[in-house]
């Protein structure tokens, strides 16, 4: 007798059961066991990561390292980088970065490109000494330069930059392309810079008002960039052809971004000074009494004195204001910064402002941040109260009272606290008292890195590998 099909099938289970059960217990258990383990955090495992609009993972098990220089206005510099699968970072032997500076930048070449293009041999040679041999040619190099050497021309900068690239070719073992030796714009540097810092701090695939806010202060320019809401983004003001956009949609960790960003090109601290003394002649409110001499900024010599009623705070604020052209132009948007520039809209992700480089020199310098500690948490009105120290002190006492000041920059002190807290608060428009964080290196796992934008575009170098 012919036995049914479904019959046949119970009986074959029938007879089975027993190592059915062996082998589906551990197999229902294993996937118990996944479902309840937690997702890695976005400070622990990074798999997708894009800069610029565009999504890019990384495969394989395999370091991979980054070298980034940052050819600025007063120095160049050197970043190599180390990331695992995961675009986590990972040490280069006790240290999470390889960073290495020389003085002066590239800009200080203007007439001898090839010299300019060699001062970086030295940093090129210490990079190229920490990555493994058999990964050199696989290791992307860039070199960024910025307000420096955008100041000089496009004559003049691109001499320099052919002569690097030349460089790179013929004495390089590292990966380069002609496209990754440029002057970087100020959108693309605030962007990096934005991505370093909220990458360190664990806050990048978070909704965008978990993020922070960056205000980077270089020698010739300055950059602000914040996340907004996609209400804001939609209100951004058409900009005329030639000029940045205010936003740069990024996609980061799974979630998409809406960064306003604006680089204000001669607005950096040492671009500032040429024009403060341009401004208010050679006899100046702002320069320490007891000292005569020249300013030498972009290839041009600025006479400086101090007024004949010797340095003031109230004054040089005023010399200050006029420099950063606050409510001399008019706001066409419905909010704007110095300059008739709009100001993004504000938002949840400016209110948690990470204020990065020369504001950090200064205030360690000044004394009222500790310079041994890579994060301070302040307020503007601190740059105001330690102006009127500066103004007040002698160039003949400075020295003494500000030991970590280097003595060039000593006649200059005054002006610089002046001009930051101008540009915070009469520019930017932060409230004296709101908290700001100072920031020269963030704390990512048990290390401190630099919070430069280098860091920023190794991953995007990466991402593109």
């Amino acid at each position: 007798m012919l036995k049914r099909p479904g019959r046949m099938y119970e009986d074959k289970i029938q007879k089975y059961r027993g190592i059915l059960l062996v082998i589906s217990v551990p197999l229902l258990l294993i996937g118990f066991v996944l479902i309840l383990l937690p997702s890695r955090a976005p400070s622990e495992s990074i798999q997708e990561y894009a800069i610029s609009g565009r999504k890019a993972s990384l495969n394989g098990g395999a370091k991979t390292y980054a070298v980034i220089f940052d050819a600025g206005s007063s120095g160049s510099r050197v970043h190599v980088f180390c990331f695992d699968k995961y675009m986590n970072l990972v040490t280069i032997g006790r240290e999470l970065e390889l960073f290495v500076q020389i003085k002066p930048g590239l800009s200080a070449y203007a007439q001898n490109p090839q010299e300019a293009a060699n001062s970086l041999q030295i940093l090129l040679d210490k990079a190229e000494s920490v990555v493994p041999r058999d990964l050199l040619s696989k290791t992307p190099v860039r070199v960024g330069a910025t307000a420096g050497l955008r100041a000089l021309g496009v004559e003049a900068s691109d001499r320099i930059l052919e002569a690097v690239r030349e460089l790179l070719k013929d004495r390089s073992r590292l990966k380069s392309e002609p496209e990754g030796v440029t002057v970087l714009d100020g959108t693309r540097e605030g962007a990096y810079q934005w991505v370093t810092i909220n990458y360190l701090l664990g806050k990048l695939g978070r909704k965008y008002s978990d993020t922070v806010g960056v205000v980077d202060l270089g020698g010739g320019s300055v950059q602000m960039a914040y996340a907004i809401s996609e209400e804001n983004a939609m209100k951004a003001p058409r900009i005329s052809d030639g000029q940045d956009t205010y936003v740069k949609d990024m996609y980061l960790r799974g979630r998409n971004y809406h960064l306003y960003v604006h680089s204000y090109l001669h607005y950096g601290l040492l671009a500032a000074r040429a024009e403060i003394l341009r401004t208010s002649g050679s006899e100046n409110p702002c320069i320490s009494v007891g000292y005569e001499g020249y300013y030498k900024y972009g290839g041009t010599d600025y006479p400086v004195s101090p007024s004949p009623s010797g340095s003031s705070m109230h004054e040089c604020k005023r010399v200050a204001s006029k420099a950063l052209k606050v409510n001399e132009t008019a706001c066409t948007h419905m909010k704007c910064t110095f300059g008739g520039v709009w100001n993004g809209g504000g938002g949840d992700g400016q209110k948690n402002l990470f204020v990065a480089s020369f504001f950090f020199d200064r205030a360690a310098e000044a004394g009222f941040i500790d310079p041994n500690k890579p994060v301070a948490e302040v307020r503007p009105s601190e740059f105001e109260e330690a102006a009127k120290r500066a103004c007040h002190t002698k160039l003949g006492d400075a020295k003494s009272v500000y030991p970590g000041v280097e003595e060039g920059n000593l006649p200059y002190l005054c002006m610089d606290l002046v001009y930051q807290y101008t540009l915070l608060v009469d520019g930017f428009g932060i409230d004296p008292w709101q908290k700001i964080t100072l920031v020269k290196k963030v704390k990512y796992q048990n290390s401190f890195v630099e919070a430069a934008w280098p860091l920023g575009s190794a991953i995007e170098a990466i991402s593109a590998v």
